[in-house]
């Protein structure tokens, strides 16, 4: 990332991101399942950045099931061709 000059920075500026659902679910499930204070980082807002977005992903996703996260990824592991 090279950074833009005059990108807004503000701890409230939101970034809209666009992800299939496929690709939210396994994200979701992986951050719920990985240990943060275990994650190598460079920085303590990198950990951060990861807890706020298991946060905004579990408020878009409510529910999912064990079921939901095999069909994602069933799905992302066959367009990888494998």
């Amino acid at each position: 990332m090279s950074g833009t000059p005059g990108l807004p920075m503000a701890a409230s500026e939101m970034t809209a991101l666009s992800l299939r659902t496929a690709d939210a679910v396994v994200l979701l499930d992986w951050l719920m399942s990985v240990d943060l204070d275990r994650l190598p980082v460079r920085h303590l807002a990198q950990k951060q950045a990861l807890m706020d977005l298991l946060q905004r992903l579990d408020g878009s996703i409510p529910g999912y099931t064990p079921e939901d996260v095999d069909r994602a990824h069933h799905l992302l592991t066959s367009e990888m061709g494998l």
